[in-house]
């Protein structure tokens, strides 16, 4: 996994393909699949890896988990319909050079006959591919929590990412929902999702730690989820991811606001630079994204005092 290029022109043709057919970017799912698919399925998995090539020497590994329980449903036909615009920044305007992406859906294992389900690092249309596989199950327990935290525990511990191991640079993680995660890692469903063997449960915060050493992680909240604006929501992964929450005023702005993020990680533009990028490029999501993105510029950082975070996380608290 992980080599060619992202073709425009190729996603083009498969939409007018699937249009011609009458089918769906997620025929998986729309053909009344009702289980994880293989391609994404866990269980089992020592590792999804993002590595260099004589093709891509220099790979930033962008993963991209989103929840699809109850009214998030629709996060992922978004992110389907806005991917040349996600790989036209980040590769056009070079924000990341040989960007790799992996994407992920997340569920409620305490119900959910689809809890977790995680792609492979893709620098080439098989990222749409994997779009296509997911299960949108809709689920959900209602309890205004969702299993993030297990989808957290597989990233840090079942990813391989060579932009860390032999750059030192972090990779960039979203989390895109609306919800809570569940205060503890589960070793019961880490078992049965994943398959690991755990002596014992593991604390939230204590998850957040190990994966921020790996990847810069964000949160984004948009606007039409369930629980947007929820100050408890709101609150909690602020405690947990500092300034690195992001409120989205409109959900198509998403992957835009993912690829100035990348851009901003990366040191390749300021905010002012990414939204000129956006008017050049005719999108109107310039405001979104700078209202969501202004706490990010690299000019304008605030770190609180007397916040000590622990070995070398990337979190950075306001």
């Amino acid at each position: 996994m992980g080599s060619g290029n992202w073709s425009t022109d190729v996603y083009a043709a498969a939409a007018s393909y699937r249009a011609a057919k009458g089918t769906s970017a997620f025929a998986y799912s729309d053909s009344g699949a009702r289980t994880v698919h293989d391609d994404l399925n866990p269980y089992g998995v020592p590792a999804r890896e993002s590595r260099d090539s004589a093709e891509h020497p220099a790979t930033v590994a962008v993963a991209v988990l989103f929840d699809v329980t109850g009214s998030m449903r629709g996060v992922p036909r978004t992110l389907q319909a806005k991917l040349p615009d996600l790989l036209g920044l980040l590769l056009r305007k070079g924000y990341a050079t040989d960007p790799q992406v992996l994407f992920g859906a997340i569920g409620d294992a305490t119900c959910d006959r689809a809890p977790l389900q995680i792609g492979q690092f893709e620098s080439d249309n098989r990222m749409d591919e994997d779009l296509g596989r997911v299960l949108l199950e809709g689920g959900g327990g209602g309890q205004k929590s969702e299993s993030y935290e297990l989808a957290m525990y597989f990233m840090a511990r079942h990813t391989t990412l060579d932009c860390f191991e032999k750059r030192g640079r972090r990779g960039y993680l979203f989390i895109i929902g609306d919800e809570l995660p569940y205060p503890k890692v589960k070793r019961r469903e880490v078992g049965k999702v994943i398959g690991d063997r755990l002596g014992r449960d593991i604390a939230i915060k204590d998850i957040v730690a190990e994966l921020t050493r790996k990847y810069d992680v964000y949160y984004i909240l948009p606007a039409g989820a369930s629980y947007a604006g929820d100050r408890q929501v709101l609150d909690a992964w602020r405690d947990l991811l500092g300034q690195n929450v992001l409120e989205l005023d409109d959900l198509n702005a998403v992957c835009e606001t993912i690829a100035l993020t990348v851009g901003l990680g990366e040191d390749a533009i300021s905010l002012d630079e990414g939204l000129s990028d956006l008017d050049e490029l005719g999108s109107s999501a310039g405001t979104t994204v700078g209202k969501a993105l202004a706490r990010l510029d690299r000019d304008t950082l605030v770190v609180a005092e007397g916040l000590d975070l622990g070995g070398d996380s990337g979190v950075v608290r306001l």
